[in-house]
Formats: C-alpha cells, sequence, structure tokens
C-alpha cells in the first residue's frame, strides 16, 4: 500500500487501459460530461462526494484512481478520499485531455 499515492501519469493510465486491467475508476466530472465521453468507473460529481461517499464500492485501502476533464477537480476529491480514510487515492495528472493528447499522438 503506498501511503503517499502519488498522482498517475496519462503514459501509465493509457497502458493500463490498454491492457484491460481492472481498475477502480472514480469520474467525479458532471453528469453530462460522463455521459459525454468516459473510460468507465463510477461517476460521482466532486460536489457531491462528500454526501455519496458510503456509497463507493471499494475498500479503504484499495487503489482509486480519481478522474475528470483536466486534474482539478480529481485532485480536490483525492483529498477528500484521503481525509475519509481512501489512503490510495490516485488522481490523473491532466485528467481526460491529457490521455485524449496521448492518443491524438498515436
Amino acid at each position: 500500500m503506498n501511503l503517499n499515492s502519488p498522482d498517475i501519469l496519462a503514459k501509465e493510465m493509457q497502458s493500463r487501459l490498454l491492457e484491460n486491467k481492472a481498475l477502480n475508476l472514480l469520474d467525479v466530472r458532471e453528469p453530462v460530461e460522463f455521459h459525454t465521453h468516459n473510460i468507465g468507473g463510477i461517476n460521482i460529481p466532486v460536489n457531491k462526494l462528500l454526501k455519496e461517499i458510503q456509497q463507493l464500492p471499494w475498500q479503504h485501502s484499495d487503489e482509486i484512481i480519481v478522474i475528470c476533464s483536466t486534474g482539478i477537480r480529481s485532485k480536490t476529491a483525492q483529498s477528500i478520499l484521503k481525509q475519509n480514510g481512501y489512503l490510495n487515492a490516485r488522481n490523473l495528472k491532466g485528467g481526460l485531455l491529457a490521455i485524449e493528447k496521448l492518443q491524438s499522438k498515436l
């Protein structure tokens, strides 16, 4: 278990997605954004996370990758998770835009 749980970079995230690994993804964008484009996971907007945190299906020790468009809302959500005992919450640095930039280079 990584107590520091550093951010996950888009390149690592992209390779894990391509390997079809089971990932615990928490998308903290608004539902309309999530339904327009997503890479899977559970959608709980960051402003509702604290109220709905008990609904998360994961253990407090599980790795949870928090995602949003640019990495700002997910950084906030990562802090909320850590304050509530989720020790291995990781923020997707640069968000989904960083992954889209990588894919456009392929």
